[in-house]
């Protein structure tokens, strides 16, 4: 059967339109023609409407399942004709090799699904507090992931191909975030590797450096507040994901994060200051360690709503004029801990 990609980009605000054009435009420039560009709407008929009138030779589809990105990626998912579905988001740039990469990566081995890396493209610059190790924060990899190709436990949301028999086979996406962020509401795509491995313990996932993408961060993404409060929705998910697959699925790739990732980026940005004098070292090591504690707190307040029956659940993210958490973040941005 010949390789073919349906390249699915999911997108939900006309606020990001030009980083819609420019990701869809990426795509197209590859080395590799893909079988077709799916841009899948989430409930936004302004927005459908406008890519039918102006972005000619992509298929566009409506969410017509629940609001928020999982439905969103099983409706592009669904319309895929191609042999193999790849996922990019709508603020990400892919580079010209891209598919060209994860062909061979699903040529070359048994792979059931394939990634590369993610690149973060700071555009206010990168802040000189901000650790490598918590570039999951934005959605990128981040130090202490592979560099180069090797099994890994699931891919990253911005940047992931499967083989389009996976859904039918397994279901598809169930956890997905509504809008940029909703507090507890991550680990969508962790969430689904985890069940494929389980229901076919035959499923390899390959990661592969070299298949890059950028990823657009956001001065409103390059603050402490969003950091820590990323920090907190992550350790949150965490621990929800923890009570639906087990806290051994859940926590296999972070216990090694946090006993060897963490501690030698916090030797090292102490050294870059002590040695090579950039102010800049022992800030991020003071990140590292602030991120954990936040994470962790996140873990533990979701652990504890989870047995005491809710007490901390939604109403404890409440926001101002009761907006739900996802609109109040959305709105502060106009418009993946470990992945």
């Amino acid at each position: 059967m010949k390789l073919t990609f349906s390249v699915v980009l999911c997108a939900y605000t006309e606020a990001r339109w030009d980083d819609l054009v420019e990701a869809i435009a990426s795509v197209w420039r590859q080395t590799l023609t893909p079988h077709e560009i799916i841009v899948a709407v989430d409930h936004n008929p302004r927005l459908f409407a406008r890519i039918q009138r102006h972005l000619p030779g992509v298929v566009v589809v409506e969410n017509h399942g629940d609001r928020g990105l999982s439905g969103t990626r099983n409706s592009g998912s669904a319309a895929a004709r191609g042999s193999h579905v790849a996922f990019l988001d709508d603020d990400a740039i892919a580079a010209p090799d891209w598919l060209a990469r994860l062909q061979a990566v699903f040529a070359g081995s048994r792979a059931t699904g394939a990634g590369g890396a993610i690149e973060p493209l700071w555009l206010g610059g990168r802040p000189a507090w901000f650790p490598s190790e918590f570039d999951w924060v934005v959605g990128c990899t981040y130090r202490g992931m592979p560099e180069v190709p090797a099994r890994v436990r699931n891919l990253i949301g911005c940047n992931m191909a499967f083989r389009k028999e996976v859904f039918a086979a397994v279901g598809g996406f169930r956890i997905g975030r509504i809008g940029a962020l909703s507090i507890g509401q991550e680990n969508d795509e962790t969430e689904f590797c985890i069940r494929l491995g389980a229901a076919c313990p035959e499923a390899e996932l390959w990661y592969e450096p070299a298949a890059a993408v950028r990823h657009r961060v956001p001065p409103s993404r390059a603050t402490l507040a969003y950091f820590a409060r990323r920090c907190f929705s992550e350790g949150f998910s965490k621990a929800r994901l923890s009570r639906q697959v087990g806290q051994a699925h859940a926590l296999s790739a972070e216990r090694p994060y946090m006993l060897r990732t963490l501690p030698r980026g916090v030797v090292r940005g102490l050294g870059d200051t002590l040695l090579r004098r950039d102010p800049g070292g022992i800030l991020r090591a003071a990140a590292i360690g602030a991120g954990l504690m936040i994470t962790a707190a996140g873990y533990l307040a979701a652990s504890v709503s989870q047995r005491v029956g809710g007490l901390f659940g939604a109403g404890m993210f409440a926001g101002e004029h009761g907006r739900a958490p996802e609109e109040i973040i959305a709105a502060d941005e106009p418009g993946t801990l470990i992945h």
